[in-house]
C-alpha cells in the first residue's frame, strides 16, 4: 500500500467548444460587476472578443502582460486595478497573461477568472513566477489560485502550430517532473500519466490538421492535467532551469521548456528510470529523454537554444546560477553537470546518454545537419534549423526515388535559368505555391476594421504622375469607361486628410502599359491622387480584364501538370499611403469574374470584392459627367495607425 496526501483545489473549471460564452454568468454567480481585462498586446483583440458578452462589466483592459511576469508590469497593472475601482481580474490568453492576473491578484485581493488560449497549464497552479533584476523567483500559495478557469475549446483553434506545439510541450514538462516528484502521489501518476498520453494523439493530429476540435480539446484537457500536477507536486531541475534561462536571459518560456525538456529528462532518468518509463512506453522510445527529444523533433518543435538566442558564452552563468541553491530533484546537481546539460541542449544534440548521438541515420537526419551549423546571427540560425526539419520531415514522407529527386533539381535549376533582369521566376513560384501570399499576410496582420492586404504584383511603377481627383488614367480611351470612388478612413470611421493613393490597373485586354511599350501610352492607366478632408476619391478608368501570368517557363509548365490555370480575376492595385498609419498595398476584385475563386497568386480576400455595376440610367450617366453607360466601383479603404 502506497500512502500519500491530495488536496484537491477548489478552482470551478467550465469546459466547452464556446465555452467563454459562460463569462457573464460565471461573474454574475461571483458578484462581480467590474472587471479588468488582461491580455498581451498580441492577443488584445482576442480578449475582447473573449469577453465580448460583459458587455459594461468591463470597465478597462489591460493589454501589456509580457513573459516572466516583470514585477515593474504586475505594479502598473494592479495600480490600474485600483484606480478604476475593479472587483474582479479577467485573465485571456497564454501564461504572460496567466501569470499578470495571479500578480495583480495578489497585490489587490481581487477574485480572478482565467480565459486561457495555449496550453501553459499555470491556470491551474497555486505558483507564481515573477521577474525582477534579471531574477525570476517563484511563490507558490493557494490564494493565487483562481476562483474560475474557463477552457474555451473554440478559441485554441487559431493558435498557430509552432505555438501549440511549445505550449503543449512546455505542459508536458509539468506531467513529467510529477512522475518523479518526491511528493508526488497516485493522482497526479494518473494524471500526468493520461495527459502526456492525450498530448501523444493530439500533437501529431494538430500539425496535421490544426483545426481539429476533437484534437484541440484533448489537448486543452491534457494541459488542464498537466496544470493539476504542477499545483500538487514539487518543481525540479527541468522548471529551475527553464526559470534561470526565461529569467535572467530572456528566452521565451514556451519554446525553452520544449527544448530543455528531453535534456533534463534524460539527466534525471539516470536516477529514477522506473519512475519515468511511462514517458518511453507512450511516445514509443528507447528512453523517456530520447522519446521526448524525437518526439519534440517530429514537431517541429525547437530542439537548440541557440536557435532562441542563448549565447554560448552564457551557458557557464546559467549552470552557475541554477545550481547555487538547493531544491528538490532525484539526482544531485552541479555546475559541471549542468553545464554538459546545457551545452548539449544549445547545440540542439540528442541527451546524453541515448543512442544515435553523432551520426546521421534516416531517423535523426535533421538534427545532425543541424548540429552542425554555428551561425553566429542567431535568425539564420533559426531560419535554416526550421527549414531543414521541414524539408527533412517532407523528404521522409514523399520518400522519392533518386530519378524523382534529380527531376526536383532540374526543375529547380531550369527555374533559375529563367529568370533575368525583368522576369523573377522564383518569385512566380513563391506566388502559385502560395507562400508569397503567406509571407504578405503574416507581415501585414491587420486590426479588426482595417482593409486588408495583398501581394504588390510585378507591374509597379515608380514616378506614376500626380492628378486632379476624379482625372482619367486611361490615356487611349480605349475600353468600356469605369468611375472608381470610394473613401480613405481610420479603424474610428473618421476620413483620412492628406491620404496618397497610388493606383494602376490592367487594360481591357489584360496588358499593363509596361508589357505594351510603344503601343500603351508611358503611365496609361496609372496615377496617384491625395484625399482632402472629408478622406474621398474618385478617378476614371477602363474595366480592367483578367490576365495570365506568365506561363512559358517552368512554372507555368509546373502549373499544367498540376491542372491548374495561371489566369488572375480582373482587379485594380492601390498603394495607400497616410501619415500616422499603416501603408496598404491591396487590390479590389471583379467579383463576377470568371476566375474570382481561383486566382493563380491566391490573391483574392472575400473583404477585397467590389461591386462593378452597369449605370445605363441617362440621369445618372449625365450626373458622373461620363458621356454613355459606365462601370460603377465603389469601395471604402480603412487604415491602420502605425504601431
Amino acid at each position: 500500500m502506497t500512502a500519500f496526501e491530495y488536496s484537491p483545489q477548489p478552482t470551478r473549471v467550465v469546459f466547452g467548444a464556446d465555452a467563454a460564452a459562460a463569462l457573464p454568468r460565471e461573474a454574475e454567480r461571483l458578484g462581480l460587476s467590474r472587471l479588468l481585462l488582461l491580455s498581451t498586446p498580441g492577443q488584445s483583440e482576442l480578449a475582447r472578443r473573449a469577453a465580448r458578452d460583459l458587455g459594461s462589466r468591463v470597465v478597462g483592459h489591460f493589454d501589456e502582460a509580457v513573459m516572466h511576469t516583470p514585477v515593474t508590469v504586475s505594479n502598473q497593472a494592479a495600480d490600474q486595478a485600483r484606480d478604476l475601482g475593479a472587483d474582479a481580474l479577467v485573465s485571456v490568453g497564454g501564461g504572460s497573461t496567466t501569470g499578470l492576473g495571479k500578480a495583480v491578484a495578489r497585490r489587490t485581493g481581487l477574485p480572478h477568472i482565467v480565459v486561457p488560449t495555449t496550453y501553459a497549464g499555470s491556470e491551474m497552479t497555486p505558483i507564481l513566477g515573477e521577474t525582477e533584476g534579471g531574477r525570476k523567483t517563484t511563490l507558490r500559495d493557494a490564494s493565487l489560485l483562481p476562483e474560475t478557469v474557463i477552457y474555451d475549446v473554440g478559441l485554441t483553434r487559431s493558435l498557430p502550430v509552432g505555438v501549440t506545439v511549445a505550449s503543449a510541450m512546455n505542459a508536458m514538462a509539468h506531467a513529467v517532473e510529477a512522475l518523479y516528484a518526491a511528493d508526488r502521489n497516485p493522482v497526479t501518476d494518473m494524471l500526468a500519466v493520461d495527459a502526456i498520453d492525450r498530448f501523444s494523439n493530439a500533437l501529431p493530429a494538430l500539425v496535421g490538421d490544426p483545426g481539429n476540435l476533437d484534437a484541440r480539446a484533448d489537448a486543452l484537457r491534457a494541459a488542464w492535467a498537466c496544470g493539476i500536477c504542477l499545483g500538487q507536486v514539487s518543481m525540479g531541475l527541468h522548471h529551475k532551469l527553464c526559470h534561470v534561462l526565461g529569467g535572467t536571459f530572456g528566452l521565451p518560456h514556451a519554446k525553452t521548456h520544449a527544448a530543455i525538456l528531453p535534456h533534463a529528462t534524460a539527466f534525471n532518468e539516470q536516477a529514477v528510470p522506473e519512475l519515468l518509463a511511462p514517458v518511453a512506453e507512450i511516445l514509443g522510445g528507447a528512453s523517456a529523454g530520447a522519446a521526448l527529444h524525437e518526439f519534440g523533433a517530429r514537431l517541429g518543435a525547437p530542439t537548440a537554444l541557440r536557435s532562441l538566442g542563448l549565447p554560448k558564452d552564457a551557458i557557464v552563468e546559467a549552470a552557475r546560477v541554477a545550481t547555487e541553491n538547493a531544491y528538490a530533484n532525484p539526482r544531485g546537481v552541479d555546475q559541471d553537470s549542468i553545464a554538459g546539460l546545457l551545452e548539449r541542449a544549445w547545440a540542439g544534440d540528442p541527451p546524453a546518454g541515448t543512442a544515435e548521438e553523432g551520426y546521421f541515420t534516416e531517423r535523426n537526419s535533421a538534427r545532425i545537419v543541424t548540429a552542425r551549423n554555428e551561425a553566429t546571427n542567431v535568425r539564420l540560425g533559426q531560419v535554416m534549423e526550421a527549414i531543414t526539419r521541414h524539408l527533412h520531415g517532407a523528404v521522409k514522407e514523399i520518400e522519392p526515388t533518386q530519378d524523382e529527386w534529380m527531376q526536383a533539381i532540374q526543375f529547380l535549376t531550369k527555374t533559375g535559368h529563367a529568370c533575368n533582369d525583368w522576369r523573377q521566376e522564383f518569385i512566380l513560384l513563391s506566388d502559385v505555391l502560395g507562400v508569397s501570399m503567406l509571407v504578405d499576410a503574416i507581415n501585414n496582420r491587420k486590426p479588426t476594421g482595417a482593409s486588408e492586404s495583398t501581394v504588390l504584383g510585378p507591374f509597379h511603377v515608380d514616378g506614376a504622375p500626380e492628378l486632379e481627383m476624379g482625372a482619367d488614367i486611361c490615356l487611349d480611351q480605349k475600353g468600356e469607361p469605369m468611375l472608381v470612388r470610394g473613401r480613405i478612413l481610420d479603424t474610428a470611421g473618421k476620413p483620412v486628410n492628406g491620404a496618397k493613393i497610388d493606383v494602376w490597373q490592367a487594360n481591357d485586354e489584360g496588358f499593363y502599359d509596361v508589357q505594351q511599350k510603344g503601343f500603351q501610352p508611358e503611365f496609361n492607366l496609372r496615377g496617384v491622387f491625395r484625399t482632402g478632408d472629408d478622406g474621398q476619391y474618385w478617378f476614371r478608368g477602363v474595366k480592367p480584364k483578367n490576365y495570365p501570368i506568365p506561363d512559358d517557363g517552368p512554372v507555368g509548365q509546373l502549373l499544367k501538370k498540376l491542372g491548374r490555370h495561371p489566369y488572375r480575376p480582373a482587379h485594380l492595385h492601390y498603394i495607400i499611403e497616410a501619415a500616422g498609419y499603416e501603408a496598404l498595398i491591396t487590390h479590389i476584385f471583379d467579383p463576377d469574374d470568371p476566375y474570382i475563386h481561383s486566382d493563380a497568386v491566391f490573391g483574392v480576400k472575400e473583404s477585397l470584392l467590389a461591386s462593378f455595376r452597369l449605370i445605363e440610367d441617362a440621369d445618372a450617366v449625365e450626373q458622373s459627367g461620363l458621356s454613355g453607360p459606365f462601370y460603377l466601383v465603389e469601395h471604402d479603404f480603412v487604415l491602420a495607425p502605425t504601431r
